[in-house]
């Protein structure tokens, strides 16, 4: 696969989720996709599996009124792609680290993907 298709799939990908799509943030994952969010260096959620991304992912929509994932920086290699990410987002409900409705949140992370049959395998999500 090369280079132009696998930033197209992370593309997509970002603007399914921008646009709370789930079945575009679907569209081109593998069945057997592994999905990891780290915060401080420690995983919190991993999920295996293309069902159980998209219950997650369902069940996030009620999290925020806006979310919106920038990318400010590509790095490719060997059926890997990073992104370096903005991350803005308005909380649509109180949360138990003391963010509350309405309040916006404010991250700069990066996403890990990497790819096998052309479809995208992993996703580490880290902050």
């Amino acid at each position: 696969m090369d280079v132009a298709k696998q930033k197209q799939l992370v593309q997509d990908y970002i603007e399914a989720y921008n646009r709370f799509d789930v079945d575009g943030m679907l569209r081109h994952l593998h069945e057997e996709v592994v999905f990891r969010n780290i915060s401080n260096v420690e995983v919190n959620l991993a999920l295996n599996g293309k069902e159980a991304f998209r219950q997650q992912a369902q069940q996030a929509l009620q999290y925020f009124t806006q979310r919106e994932q920038r990318v400010t920086d590509w790095q490719v290699a060997d059926n890997r792609v990073e992104v370096l990410l903005d991350y803005t987002a308005v909380a649509a409900i109180d949360f138990p680290n003391g963010l509350e409705a309405g309040d916006t949140l404010q991250l700069q992370g990066k996403s890990v993907f990497q790819f096998v049959d052309g479809l995208i395998i992993s996703i580490d999500d880290i902050s």
